[in-house]
């Protein structure tokens, strides 16, 4: 007996999920390896290739091992590279003075890879907590008491000026200090480093979420002890209160008026209505950092046979492009460069 006319389902999405042709050509995001931005970790040595403990199957390398993970990245198809310093801790101080150093890690590193023809374009980091004994971000007030956000740029604008100096394509902020966009882009333009990019890390929230990648770069125990100082245990006077969204918005609106070429968003994927409501509003490239918390979290889960890690990451990275992501910061983009190519 056929069912009255009232009952018939005329409205059916299913039609387009029904196998995996279909849902391959009505897919609305795809991610592929030109989405990956690989993070590495540099320490010095030679042929390094050191275990993270709380970054399960991540490493730091030594330069000449950089060199190799660049090359890497260069055959998957991963457009960039952004560095980051594991510092000797008898080279840090109180004003992270060994950034501005031209023969520290960061210089030779980018030197390095330069000279091997990688194409892959290098990032790097410009901030002082790798460098400075109580871990923070930017030099202390007199007090202890905060950080100081103008005499912190100056040595900022210095540490960009010197990366670019040694062929750094991208130059990645990630302080949080008022004013250092504009900062950095007029020295840049003064210098003739006309064609030099700023991404900005324009919304990073003070998060839990950071405790793994400060353990891997060696600023964790130093912001834990503050080296006797009476220095803030935490980064809240200069990240921002997990708790805004509007505020975002002004600090991306103040980047791109001072010179940002690109913007971040820091965590990942608890603020994935901050990474499309920059979009949305201002329609610049605009990337996320898959924070060291949140791939930890994956690990671990996984461990635990909680379910597959490469699917969930993959999951999570969609996830990023959906919101609107232009460039996802991805701890395992290389393997995940391999999955997607093969």
């Amino acid at each position: 007996m056929k069912k009255p006319s009232h009952y018939r389902q005329n409205k059916r999405p299913r039609r387009l999920r029904q196998n995996d042709a279909v849902r391959t050509i009505v897919r609305e995001n795809r991610l592929s390896t030109h989405d990956l931005i690989l993070p590495l970790i540099v320490k010095d040595g030679e042929s390094l290739k050191e275990p993270i403990q709380a970054l399960p199957d991540i490493y730091r390398h030594s330069p000449d091992k950089i060199v190799e993970q660049a090359k890497l990245a260069d055959e998957l198809g991963i457009p960039m590279i952004m560095l980051f310093p594991f510092t000797d801790p008898r080279l840090k101080c109180e004003t992270g003075k060994e950034a501005l150093n031209p023969d520290s890690l960061i210089p030779r590193t980018i030197k390095a890879v330069k000279d091997a023809g990688v194409k892959a374009i290098i990032a790097t980091d410009i901030a002082l907590d790798p460098y400075t004994t109580h871990g923070h971000d930017g030099v202390l007030t007199a007090d202890y008491a905060d950080i100081d956000n103008d005499k912190t740029i100056d040595i900022l604008v210095k540490q960009a000026l010197l990366y670019a100096d040694v062929g750094c394509d991208v130059l990645a902020p990630s302080d949080m200090m008022d004013g250092r966009i504009n900062a950095i882009r007029n020295v840049l333009e003064e210098e003739g480093h006309i064609n030099k990019m700023i991404l900005s890390y324009t919304a990073k929230y003070a998060s839990v979420f950071y405790g793994p990648y400060r353990d891997a770069v060696g600023s964790l125990k130093s912001l834990e002890t503050r080296d006797q100082l009476q220095a803030p245990r935490d980064k809240k006077t200069y990240q921002m209160d997990p708790a805004n969204s509007d505020e975002a918005l002004l600090e991306a609106q103040l980047d791109i008026e001072e010179g940002a070429d690109m913007l971040m968003v820091k965590p990942g994927m608890p603020y994935l209505d901050i990474i499309h409501r920059l979009k949305e509003t201002f329609a610049k490239p605009t990337f996320a950092y898959q924070v060291s918390g949140e791939f930890a979290m994956l690990k671990h889960a996984a461990n635990m046979g909680t379910f597959d890690f490469n699917t969930a990451l993959l999951e999570a990275l969609m996830c990023f492009k959906r919101s609107g992501c232009d460039g996802i910061v991805c701890y395992d983009a290389i393997n995940v460069a391999k999955t997607l190519n093969s």
